[in-house]
Formats: structure tokens, sequence, C-alpha cells
């Protein structure tokens, strides 16, 4: 696992408005400020993905993303609170200010509550949830070593984490966060 040193610079990239590429529980991600729209179209264009597809925030803990999503009932919050941290993203209720280059137009949110240890300190470092697109271009598959990110996307990113991927094979299950209906299998 990256040392603190590398996990501030990371963060310190991110906050400045670049992007980074770092481990998580299968695979490598590429994260930015959410907030920041130049930094998600360079993601965007990496991944040759439209915006209208959205995209998914990992976060160190959930109050990292109340701010994002709209308050639910107490039973939600338990169904959730369940399977965080861990390799479950939820989709909730956005809340109207979040921007379109985030939700895709859509009224919701995909997020998660990530067990990585190095990808929870990176969110907790910069302060705020970031994005977690899958390392790969449009077509291929999402690398799983830094070695893959550095060779496959070069100069596309700003900085690599250095660290491992967890040994998970599945993607992340996606779960409606309302209805606990799966959208995507684990």
């Amino acid at each position: 696992m990256a040392g603190m040193l590398a996990i501030r610079r990371a963060a310190g990239v991110i906050r400045a408005g670049g992007v980074v590429a770092y481990p998580t529980e299968g695979v490598w991600r590429l994260g930015c400020d959410p907030l920041d729209a130049t930094a998600v179209a360079r993601i965007l264009a990496i991944k040759e993905q439209p915006a209208e597809l959205g995209l998914v925030l990992i976060a160190a803990d959930p109050a990292q993303l109340e701010p994002w999503i709209e308050p639910v009932s107490h039973e939600v919050e338990a169904r959730v609170a369940a399977t965080w941290p861990g390799p479950a993203t939820w989709v909730f209720p956005a809340r109207a200010w979040v921007p379109y280059w985030v939700h895709g137009g859509r009224e919701t949110l995909a997020v998660r509550v990530t067990a990585h240890a190095q990808a929870a300190a990176l969110c907790r470092e910069t302060g705020f949830p970031i994005v977690a697109a899958s390392a790969h271009h449009s077509g291929h598959a999402a690398a799983r070593s830094g070695i893959q990110v550095r060779r496959w996307l070069g100069d596309e990113v700003d900085f690599i984490l250095g660290g491992s991927a967890g040994e998970r094979q599945a993607p992340v299950e996606i779960r409606d966060a309302i209805t606990g209906r799966t959208l995507r299998a684990g």
C-alpha cells in the first residue's frame, strides 16, 4: 500500500483539478473531483464514455455522501449500511444541485463507501467523495495493476497512486437503494 505521502500527493492532484489512477477492491479506477467539470470531461474522454451514463462516486464513509444524496428512510439506511464499507454500489435519489456531468441527466446518483483501505484514505485526504471510473479505454478490460494503467493510459492521467487492487474478480454489485432491486449483479 502506498504511504501517506503518496496519498497526500494524489489528493493534492485531485484538489488541483487533476486525474488520478488508484486501486480499489477489484480494479483500478480513475478519480477526480466530481465538481470539476474539466477533470470529469478528461475521464469521460479517456474512457470514451458519454456523460449520459453517469458516474459512480466513492467515499471513505457515509457522511461524505450525505450532501450528494437525498435523505432516505431508516429502513433504506439500514439496508445500505449492512453492505458498507464494501463492494456494493447503491443508487440513491440525487440532490437537485448535483451537476449533470455526475448523474448523466438522471435524478439518481450511484455511490459506494469503499472497503479498500487506500481508496478510503484518498477520499479522507481529499475531504470529499471522488469519481470511481474503471481505468481503461472503451472496449477493453479494466486495469488490475498500476503497471497496466501506466502501459494503457500513460500520460492521460496525472498521477498513479502505487498499491494493489483487491482480489475481487466480479464487478461491483449495483442496487437501487429505495427498492433494493439489483440493477447489476456482482
